[in-house]
C-alpha cells in the first residue's frame, strides 16, 4: 500500500511539473497603447470630416479603450466593438471575413457567431505575427474608410 501511495505521489509530482513547464508567456496591448490607437484612429478619421467610434479590444477581446467622436452615431459604438472582436477572433480583418462569409457556403454562418459584425472596419493589432488585440471603428461612410483609419492607427503605434 505505502508503495502504491508513493507511485501516485510522484505521479502527481510529474504532472505539476509538466503543467509548469506548459506556462505560456504572452505579449499583451497594453492600455496606453490601446488608448494610442483609439486617439490616432479618432485622428485619422477627422482629418477626412469623419464622425467615428473607436474600439480597442486585448488578446482576449475585452474592451481596452472607446473613443466616440461628437458627433458620430450612437451606433457607432457597438458597431466599433464588434469589428473589433471580429478581426480578433479570426485574426483577420473584419472585411475578409465578411468577404469570405459571402463567398464562401461554409463560413456564411459566421454573421450568427455572436459578437461578430461582417463589415471591414476591424483590423488585428500584432506585434511580429502574435495577434495582441484589435482596433474596430464604426461610422465613416464606408467600412473600407473606417478600415484605413485603423491602419493609420496601427501605423503610427508602430512607429
Amino acid at each position: 500500500m505505502k508503495k502504491l501511495m508513493m507511485a501516485a505521489a510522484l505521479a502527481a509530482g510529474m504532472v505539476s511539473a509538466a503543467a509548469q513547464a506548459e506556462t505560456l508567456s504572452q505579449k499583451s496591448l497594453s492600455l496606453a497603447e490601446a488608448n494610442q490607437l483609439a486617439t490616432a484612429a479618432i485622428q485619422a478619421c477627422s482629418a477626412q470630416n469623419y464622425q467615428v467610434s473607436v474600439t480597442v479590444v486585448d488578446r482576449a477581446g475585452i474592451v481596452k479603450a472607446v473613443q466616440r467622436s461628437d458627433n458620430a452615431g450612437p451606433h457607432t459604438v457597438k458597431a466599433s466593438e464588434m469589428k473589433a472582436y471580429t478581426a480578433l477572433s479570426t485574426k483577420n480583418p473584419s472585411g475578409k471575413v465578411m468577404e469570405s462569409a459571402q463567398s464562401n457556403a461554409g463560413a456564411q454562418n459566421m454573421r450568427d457567431v455572436p459578437g461578430f459584425l461582417l463589415l471591414a472596419g476591424g483590423l488585428p493589432v500584432k506585434e511580429g505575427d502574435e495577434v495582441i488585440g484589435a482596433i474596430g471603428i464604426g461610422g465613416a461612410p464606408g467600412g473600407h474608410l473606417d478600415e484605413a483609419c485603423a491602419q493609420k492607427a496601427i501605423d503610427s503605434l508602430n512607429k
